[in-house]
């Protein structure tokens, strides 16, 4: 398991030993460049899925502080709501926070609950794009079991995430994204019936400067709630529908092809690939692309960008471009002249991180 938890104490916490830590994790999101989809029920059971990702400097953000009366308290900055409860109460999935009180369900199953304050925090709306909510479940479930002192690996945490994701509340989607939050980095990861393989890439740094130079991520000031995007996907593939099969099938040799451009620094044929990929990622459902994504992704075409794509599901969220050395400024003017926003960022390698903080 990799090391990504740090107590931090000092003279006061050695004094009194009541004194109780400040408790917080962050857990990266992710861009995912080919094979998306292939990791969503049925097909990685029954073909075997591939994902290229890598996770980028936007982050799922959870703080917990202990408390003494036995009450859980949840606050998430983004939703602006709130819920308090007992510990050892049952409560019911009604629409408010259910995600947190799914992961929380989880933890106690291992360790006896606790009284506690949750504050929680993503950096992109859910259904964006960019795994937003599988990150803020792997922040959630790394820092109760920092606080629970339980020695879970990293494939524990994800797989734990994806339960309460998949399995506690019945959410669809497939499994990369608790993954690549958990892992960090340029992973390529493998998903089959009954396993996870995660295989980190070791990309040249110079690469990846280039890469992050000639890259654009900006959103279309959309998201994807309620298009049930991937239920529809899922249904041509079990309908054995000719344009999903050939997609998601394209997808996996396109991770493939994607993965080894990166790993000797073939750039531009990265690009193009990319823009290869959502060709035939947009051949899974009709609902991936919208009048707006494919205006935007034929305009920054002709402005330079050698190939792009969304980076989720589809019918909204956020859209990463590839662009020709000396053609990224003519692109994101474009880009911003049709009213999507730009998001700067740089790629984060190191994955889920908790730690504990006691002030002096």
């Amino acid at each position: 398991m990799q090391s990504r938890s740090t107590t931090v104490t000092r003279d006061r916490a050695q004094r009194d030993p009541s004194v109780e830590p400040l408790y917080r994790a962050k857990a990266p999101l992710r861009v995912s460049f080919a094979g998306g989809g292939t990791d969503v029920p049925p097909f990685p059971e029954r073909e075997g899925g591939l994902v290229l990702s890598a996770t980028i400097n936007r982050y799922a953000h959870g703080t917990l502080r202990p408390r003494t009366d036995g009450r859980v308290k949840v606050e998430s900055l983004d939703l602006g709501t709130a819920l308090e409860y007992g510990a050892h109460e049952r409560v019911a999935y009604d629409g408010n926070l259910d995600l947190v009180k799914a992961a929380i369900r989880r933890v106690s199953q291992l360790e006896e609950p606790r009284g506690i304050d949750l504050f929680l925090h993503t950096a992109a709306p859910p259904g964006s794009g960019l795994g937003a909510s599988s990150a803020l479940i792997v922040a959630l479930t790394g820092l109760l079991a920092n606080y629970h002192k339980l020695s879970l690996s990293n494939y524990e945490i994800a797989q734990l995430a994806w339960q309460v994701e998949r399995v506690d509340l019945d959410l669809s989607g497939g499994l990369q994204d608790q993954y690549a939050a958990t892992f960090g980095g340029f992973n390529f990861i493998e998903f089959g019936a009954d396993r996870v393989l995660v295989n980190p890439l070791r990309i040249d740094p110079t690469t990846v400067l280039e890469l992050e130079s000639n890259l654009i991520l900006c959103f279309t000031g959309a998201t994807r709630a309620g298009d049930r995007i991937i239920e529809d996907q899922a249904a041509r593939y079990e309908a054995q529908e000719p344009d999903a099969l050939d997609g998601l099938r394209m997808q996996k040799e396109l991770a493939m092809a994607m993965r080894d451009a990166l790993l000797v620094g073939r750039l531009s044929e990265f690009g193009e690939l990319l823009g290869v990929a959502w060709e035939h990622k947009r051949r899974l459902s009709p609902r991936i692309s919208t009048p707006l994504i494919d205006e935007a992704y034929a305009e920054a075409r002709a402005h330079g960008a050698l190939g792009g794509k969304v980076t989720g599901a589809g019918g909204g969220g956020f859209m990463l471009f590839y662009c020709a050395p000396g053609k990224r400024h003519h692109v994101l003017a474009r880009l911003l002249e049709l009213g999507l926003t730009e998001a700067e960022f740089s790629f984060d390698q190191q994955g889920l991180r908790t730690w504990s903080y006691v002030e002096p």
